[in-house]
């Protein structure tokens, strides 16, 4: 098998899981064994090469990730912080 053909469908196959999933960078990049920015790069510009309605619906998916964004972080120091508190009691 070409390298091309390899990373070619590395980026389908990690699109297809994040509109399927709704997953964030991070966790997809965790699910399919490759660095955050090995995913970014394949979903920002590879993946537009290879298939337009596709890295549209991920771009949706990342926009929508990208607004709830503070809402997972602010929940991560809530969780945080309770365990400091068990911690202390």
């Amino acid at each position: 098998m070409r390298v091309n053909q390899a990373i070619e469908r590395r980026v389908i196959m990690a699109a297809e899981y994040i509109v399927a999933t709704g997953a964030t960078v991070r966790a997809a990049a965790k699910v399919l064994g490759v660095s955050k920015s090995t995913v970014h790069k394949d979903m920002e510009t590879r993946l537009a090469q290879l298939s337009e309605p596709l890295s549209k619906e991920v771009a949706a998916v990342f926009a929508r990730n990208k607004a709830q964004r503070h809402l997972r972080g602010g929940e991560a120091t809530r969780r945080r912080y309770a365990r400091l508190r068990e911690k202390n009691i």
